[in-house]
């Protein structure tokens, strides 16, 4: 009887804890008031409460009006728990490192690249079968999405190639990995990319489960290392036997690379913070500004048009479910050039720009590791 009562409260919390207001339902009189009770925030100081309030309306406003375009987009703006961050703090929730990316390229720093082919395989969503993500996560306010992108990379990879799944740690790629360019950014939450991660993983003889080694660096704060050949105190769940990257700028790549299972990569993700549902189209194309690590799970098409799948580190919050779908351009590959590839920390001899294709720069800079599954 007790089992009973507890799981039919957890139904209803969880139940009531997803209620919250969608874009078919936003109006002019939703107020910052009901936002707050919703998303359980909490403001006790009067200028903060004002300040917060602001951003708030600001973003209602540009939802309302978005959502009501003459002809309509083919994405809807919404109120999440972002809608009352400043830009500096949405900045926060990204971390992919492109002047390391670049630098790493420029070098030839780069794993075997992935075949292309120009076959398309028909569509495939990998969250439709059973067993290869993971739940949706939530890095918060550290730029650690690239060890999200990988560790939940590895999930997906050790799931198909093992059949099983296990949560490991994005706490030990973000405490424990290396930048040996010392450009880029310097790791944990100040940034990465997902080739790096990988490396460390191999260099420090697997990674451990999430249970043993938790995510602590929610807030911003980097910790030491307490994984590694010789400082190790947990054991590893999966080893990795090395990683292989897509092709730049790869679009039949891409496509043929998801068909063994996702893949990690890099968007320009500055304009996805509103974005709650459809097929988004509304980044920079002309001149993408790379800043974000996520993983590709699929791609298909609605009615006629073609779009990607991502999953996002964002929490379920964010867009469908923790998922944004991208517009999957199929003839043009819709490239830009980015103006500032050593933006962040910077790297010498780096490229002076570069091109970079798909909507919001997808196609750029994708990788998947080979895995090795730990036995009991």
């Amino acid at each position: 009887m007790l089992r009973l009562l507890i799981f039919v409260f957890a139904v209803a919390y969880f139940t009531e804890a997803a209620r919250v207001t969608t874009a078919k339902d936003l109006t002019a009189a939703y107020t910052f008031e009901a936002y707050i009770q919703e998303y359980s925030k909490h403001y006790p100081e009067p200028t903060e409460y004002s300040t917060r309030a602001k951003l708030f309306q600001q973003r209602l406003v540009e939802a309302l009006q978005h959502n009501s375009a003459v002809p309509p987009k083919s994405w809807k703006i919404g109120i999440n728990h972002f809608s009352d961050w400043t830009d500096a703090e949405l900045a926060m929730t990204r971390g992919y490192k492109k002047a390391l990316g670049y630098a790493r390229r420029a070098k030839g720093l780069t794993a075997p690249m992935f075949p292309t082919s120009s076959t398309v395989a028909p569509p495939i969503d990998w969250r439709l079968v059973p067993g290869v993500l993971s739940a949706v996560k939530d890095q918060g306010r550290c730029g650690s999405c690239w060890t999200f992108a990988s560790s939940s990379t590895i999930e997906s990879r050790w799931a198909t190639t093992a059949g099983m799944m296990s949560d490991v740690s994005p706490q030990q790629i973000a405490s424990c990995t290396k930048n040996p360019l010392d450009c880029g950014g310097s790791g944990g939450c100040e940034g990465g990319i997902a080739e790096l991660a990988f490396e460390s993983v191999i260099n420090n003889g697997g990674i451990a489960s999430e249970w043993t080694y938790p995510y602590v660096s929610y807030e911003g704060q980097d910790f030491p290392c307490k994984y590694g050949p010789t400082n190790q105190t947990t054991n590893p769940i999966v080893k990795l036997t090395g990683y292989q990257q897509v092709g730049t700028n790869d679009y039949e790549g891409t496509i043929a690379a998801l068909q063994d299972g996702p893949i990690a990569i890099t968007v320009d993700a500055s304009t996805w913070h509103s974005y709650e549902s459809g097929i988004f189209d509304g980044c920079n194309q002309a001149n993408p500004d790379l800043d974000h690590n996520v993983q590709l799970v699929g791609y298909g098409v609605e009615g006629t048009t073609p779009y990607w799948i991502v999953r996002n580190s964002w929490s379920p919050y964010f867009g469908e479910k923790g998922f944004i779908r991208l517009l999957r351009d199929t003839q043009t590959q819709r490239c830009g050039v980015d103006l500032h590839p050593s933006d962040g920390s910077g790297c010498n001899n780096g490229p002076p720009n570069v091109t970079v294709c798909g909507t919001c720069g997808i196609l750029f800079d994708n990788s998947y590791p080979t895995v090795s599954p730990i036995k009991p």
